[in-house]
């Protein structure tokens, strides 16, 4: 793969975490530029031209939300480059903001790998993808239902797969999910195992029990992670089983677009 031609600015103030950076890309062959100044990146923006930003959210000058403000009172959403956020540990509330404000990925600095950074530099980059006409999540009728009691990952789920236009139910707990799964028959699920009232498992056991939806295909997205609990959901009927802590929700979406290229035209059911 030539990356010869893509161009990445690095907006970090910290030295080494930025030369690490820098290093890593410029080994895979991206034309890179490191700033460690808001403000100053912020001009860079225009007359480096990057294909893609990272960005520290905890700049000097400018930080990385007013640089986001900036680009986004200058042109709109979406009319800059990708932008993949760098947060430090604990600002995961503001997570909903800078997907508001049109940042397409975030990394945690405290336990990140330069593997990663690469990993979800390349995933902005030269991600194939399915185009919107060819991609059976976009096609009409097609629902995904995401049940899931945590606020800040049910936020996270709903601002991803809204922004990427997919159409999307909500349900909070057990009940209030198979409710949805039984009268709005949803092409694909996503549905936590711990749920207040009626768990993951109970509520998948009563999906697969009904007839009407029965053949929509489940993929588990859960905090347990343990072989019994893996063996249960597959024997109960999930098609997958995605543990939520290795798992971005890009790689989420990419394994609904795979199992829906595998069942075709079925409706599919995903269990977070």
């Amino acid at each position: 793969m030539d990356n010869s031609t893509k161009r990445i600015l690095i907006l970090e103030e910290n030295d080494a975490l930025g030369s690490v950076m820098v290093d890593k890309l410029k080994n895979e062959g991206y034309v890179t530029q490191l700033v460690k100044d808001g403000k100053e990146g912020l001009e860079k923006i225009d007359t480096f031209a990057p294909d893609l930003i990272l960005l520290d959210m905890m700049l000097p000058s400018l930080n990385g939300f007013e640089v986001l403000e900036a680009l986004n009172k200058k042109g709109g959403l979406g009319s800059f480059p990708p932008v993949i956020a760098l947060l430090k540990a604990g600002q995961h509330v503001e997570v909903s903001k800078i997907l508001a404000l049109g940042v397409k990925d975030y990394i945690i600095k405290s336990d990140f790998s330069p593997e990663e950074i690469l990993h979800k530099v390349e995933n902005q980059l030269h991600s194939s993808g399915s185009s919107v006409e060819d991609d059976k999540l976009h096609e009409t009728g097609f629902r995904i239902l995401v049940v899931e009691d945590d606020n800040f990952l049910r936020d996270l789920l709903a601002r991803k797969l809204t922004h990427e236009k997919y159409d999307l139910l909500i349900a909070a707990n057990g009940e209030e999910g198979l409710e949805l799964a039984k009268n709005e028959h949803p092409s694909i699920i996503l549905l936590d195992l711990i749920l207040p009232g009626m768990d993951g498992f109970e509520v998948l056991t009563a999906i697969k029990a009904d007839p009407n939806t029965a053949n929509i295909p489940v993929i588990i997205l859960s905090n347990l992670g343990q072989e019994s609990d893996i063996d249960k959901a597959k024997k109960i009927g999930a098609d997958e089983f995605l543990i939520k802590s290795n798992f971005s929700i890009d790689e989420v979406v990419a394994k609904m677009r795979k199992l829906m290229q595998e069942k075709g035209n079925q409706g599919v059911t995903v269990a977070a």
